[in-house]
């Protein structure tokens, strides 16, 4: 379902909050199914002070949790799941395969393999473009 979920939006569904909320607008939903997710990554962003001063990249952890928490909404946005915290319990087969940069526009794409009560996997994809940044197979617990 397409959406247009602003941060104080996505704040109603995730528990994370400045500086650790790392995705900027959920453009699609389909509750615990899939979910769309957008990070513009500027040049202010507080890591790029460290990492690094003279080539600026986004952390590879800070993709993955940006798609981690993509998927969360994904999962927390249906009412069984409501005010829950889907904590992020293991990662599988993680490819980086472009850098992200300031000025990217990351598209953060996961869909939900696997759902019990307590546990989801899902397959997550980070996009710039039509070029893949990374892909990883995440794990939720709730």
């Amino acid at each position: 379902m397409k959406v247009n979920l602003g941060v104080e939006e996505i704040k109603k569904i995730l528990p994370h909050r400045d500086p650790f909320l790392l995705i900027d607008e959920v453009t699609d939903i389909v509750e615990n199914k899939s979910a769309r997710a957008i990070k513009n990554v500027s040049i202010d962003e507080e890591y790029f002070k460290g990492h690094f001063p003279k080539e600026p990249v986004m952390p590879g952890v800070l993709i993955v949790e940006a798609l981690a928490q993509t998927g969360a909404v994904a999962l927390l946005s249906s009412k069984d799941n409501n005010g829950k915290i889907a904590y992020f319990a293991g990662i599988k087969n993680c490819k980086f395969k472009r850098k992200v940069v300031p000025g990217d526009v990351l598209v953060l794409e996961v869909i939900i393999t696997k759902l019990r009560s307590t546990f989801g996997v899902g397959e997550a994809i980070a996009k710039v473009g039509d070029e893949i940044a990374c892909t990883a197979t995440l794990q939720f617990a709730f």
